[in-house]
C-alpha cells in the first residue's frame, strides 16, 4: 500500500507544474536497507545527494528502461514516505574503474571521496547482484544519473 503522502507531493507538484503528467512517476527508495535509504532520501532533502549509480546488468535483468533527461522520480524513505521529488538532468554509462571523483561528491554519500564510493558500491553491488553471474570489478557498466531536487516534502 502506498504511503499517503506520496499522492499528496504529486498533487502539489502538479499544482506548481501543471503541464505535469497526471499519472504517478516513479516512486523510489535509495539503497537495500532501512539506514542507508533514509539516509540517502535526508541527504536529498539536504541538497547533498544530487546523484545515484546503478549497475547496468540490474535494468537488463529487471527488463527496465535506463532513465533519462527529465525523468522525475519520487524519493521516498525505506518505509514510503515522500521526501522529494527529483528531475534526472544528466545519463552517462561508464566502467566502474571510471567513475570520477566528481561524480562521488556528486552522489554525497560518506565522506564524499571516490575511494568511499568505490568501497560502498562494490559491496552494494556485490549484495544485490549476487547469484547472477555478474562480476563487479573495474569493468562493471554503470550508469551514472545526476538530477535536480525539484521539491521537498513539508515536515510530516
Amino acid at each position: 500500500m502506498m504511503h499517503p503522502s506520496v499522492s499528496a507531493l504529486w498533487q502539489h507538484y502538479r499544482q506548481l507544474h501543471p503541464d505535469a503528467p497526471p499519472g504517478l512517476p516513479p516512486v523510489e527508495h535509495f539503497c537495500d536497507n532501512q539506514a542507508e535509504a533514509d539516509q540517502c532520501a535526508q541527504l536529498v532533502v539536504q541538497g547533498i545527494k544530487q546523484a545515484t549509480s546503478s549497475a547496468l546488468v540490474a535494468y537488463r535483468i529487471a527488463q527496465e528502461a535506463l532513465p533519462q533527461a527529465g525523468h522525475l522520480v519520487i524519493i521516498t524513505s525505506w518505509a514510503g514516505e515522500a521526501k522529494a521529488i527529483i528531475r534526472t538532468h544528466t545519463v552517462t554509462l561508464c566502467r566502474f574503474g571510471d567513475v570520477s571523483a566528481r561524480f562521488a561528491w556528486l552522489e554525497g554519500e560518506g565522506d564524499r571521496s571516490l575511494a568511499s564510493w568505490r568501497a560502498a558500491h562494490r559491496a552494494f553491488w556485490t549484495r544485490t547482484l549476487a547469484g547472477t553471474g555478474q562480476v563487479v570489478d573495474d569493468d562493471l557498466q554503470v550508469v551514472c544519473e545526476m538530477f535536480d531536487t525539484v521539491l521537498i516534502a513539508p515536515p510530516a
